[in-house]
């Protein structure tokens, strides 16, 4: 495993991280996430993610109790806030109440007296920036967080968070967006803006919720189990990428991982870590063995054929539109 600075921080990470979106509390077994997370921490991976609306709450505890016994100083562990957590009107959003209230309650689940990195998990259109940016002061200010991100924020926004959280003499170092050689919206405004900055990149779906590890075949059915068949959200997730056209172009890639020695998922994450903006790809498991085959990613260096031969491949297909990012801004209340 190789470790990457985050942003222009001091804070070093592991360039894989283990997050437990779609899986911790919901879809696996708790025996099997744990068994996850140790499999993480076998290959050195350091860095965790996580949210407390991941599993309405249950991933964070579940994440806890796997890392309980390990040495706290040797971790990142990441969390975020703003999506609903209860049924109350207050129990969403980045108020000063929200984030008060959700820091305490995600230090309780993750049993730990602070998280290293704490993200808001979209923007809130409906909460003076002001409310929220002093919010994370208190919280950094109090020890809970010892560095503050964003999550799937425009350029203009990371810019504007970025000048409070200087008054405010707190630490904004990352941005944590979609990003995959088939989801390339950052590259064109919120990259160029976080180099600026000084923030770095903590990627989600470098494989594209699976489909850039080849198993969807064009004009075939989904393999049963797979995340294109889970009627729990994995299939409306997947869904954009389903198509004949995009799969075959997928296909495609084939030969060059095999030149590479590389699986298609490997070569999908090495990707994204090209990217000298980008701090660390966020990779999720269901099994151990998953967790150990990305982690072989690490380190990998494609040389300009390898990439210039990805981008002529997947250009027809990929998604490069700089506003696409407002679509994973919500535009009503959580």
């Amino acid at each position: 495993m190789e470790y990457r600075h985050l942003g222009r921080s001091g804070l070093i990470v592991s360039e894989i991280a283990y997050g437990n979106w779609l899986t911790h509390g919901s879809q696996v077994e708790e025996d099997a996430a744990t068994a996850c997370v140790r499999a993480a921490l076998d290959v050195g991976i350091t860095t965790f993610d996580t949210a407390d609306v991941y599993a309405q709450t249950r991933a964070e505890s579940v994440l806890g109790r796997a890392l309980k016994g390990e040495r706290r100083e040797g971790l990142e562990i990441l969390t975020k806030v703003f999506w609903p957590t209860g049924p109350g009107h207050n129990d969403r959003g980045l108020s000063r109440k929200h984030i008060m209230e959700s820091i305490d309650n995600s230090l309780r689940r993750l049993q730990t007296d602070h998280v290293d990195l704490y993200q808001a998990h979209r923007y809130d259109r409906f909460t003076p920036l002001e409310e929220t940016m002093e919010a994370f002061a208190d919280v950094v200010h109090s020890g809970k967080a010892h560095y503050i991100g964003v999550s799937e924020w425009t350029a203009d926004q990371i810019r504007r968070a970025h000048a409070l959280a200087r008054e405010l003499r707190i630490p904004l170092v990352s941005n944590q967006p979609q990003y995959s050689a088939l989801w390339r919206i950052i590259e064109g405004e919120v990259v160029p803006t976080s180099e600026e900055l000084g923030l770095g990149q903590i990627v989600f779906s470098p494989v594209a919720q699976g489909v850039l590890t080849g198993k969807y075949l064009p004009g075939q059915q989904p393999p049963a189990g797979s995340r294109a068949t889970d009627d729990k959200g994995g299939a409306n997730m997947i869904g954009r990428w389903m198509r004949d056209d995009l799969l075959a172009r997928v296909q495609e890639l084939k030969p060059l991982a095999a030149d590479a020695g590389l699986s298609l998922a490997q070569l999908a994450v090495a990707w994204v870590l090209q990217n000298r903006n980008v701090s660390a790809a966020i990779v999720g498991a269901s099994r151990p063995e998953q967790v150990a085959e990305n982690a072989k990613a690490s380190g990998v260096r494609l040389d300009a054929e390898v990439m210039a031969k990805i981008e002529q491949i997947l250009e027809p297909v990929a998604v490069t539109d700089p506003l696409k990012v407002h679509e994973n801004v919500p535009t009503a209340r959580p």
